[in-house]
């Protein structure tokens, strides 16, 4: 897993977007646009949407104004970590698996659900870890790369360039 958002931000203060904060500042652009009457087509190349979205956008627009774009709270049963908990397990994750007990800093589901219990007390299924993770933290996968620790770059190179020739030319 990796701490970084899908996007990259220059200022680390600013709070990372969450895929639905995303989808709704790219909507409330197109009203913007909207209101400027400006061609669906247009709107769609900047708001980086395909045209049928943004034409579907413009007709609850136009019967509902803004509010009709805007996100509505999800349904279902409420987070079980509020606001609060969700900052401190971020803080947590953010000091590295080392930081909390683990042999390697390398997180998977397992280790983040026992983080995540530690800080808050409250207990996550491995579905809901992940999306924990990749919804409200905004985390995405990343699999380490599977390398020797003992790789030598330089020792590959040479035997590239002064024995793989060697033992080609030998057949």
């Amino acid at each position: 897993m990796s701490s970084k958002p899908q996007e990259a931000v220059a200022d680390v203060s600013v709070l990372s977007l969450t895929r639905p904060l995303l989808a709704e500042a790219r909507r409330m652009r197109a009203t913007e646009l909207f209101e400027q009457r400006r061609p669906s087509s247009e709107v769609a190349r900047a708001v980086g949407m395909h045209p049928e979205s943004v034409r579907r956008w413009k007709r609850l627009w136009e019967q509902g104004g803004v509010q009709a774009l805007r996100r509505r709270p999800a349904t279902g049963r409420p987070p079980k970590l509020d606001d609060a908990q969700l900052e401190a397990v971020r803080i947590a994750l953010e000091q590295g698996a080392q930081a909390h007990g683990f042999e390697a800093d390398l997180w998977t589901l397992e280790r983040l659900g026992v983080v995540v219990e530690r800080v808050t007390g409250v207990t996550l299924a491995h579905a809901s870890v992940w999306r924990l993770l990749t919804g409200r933290l905004g985390w995405s996968l990343q699999r380490p790369r599977r390398q020797a620790v003992e790789r030598d770059e330089s020792e590959i190179a040479r035997w590239v360039a002064h024995e793989w020739p060697r033992i080609k030319r030998g057949r």
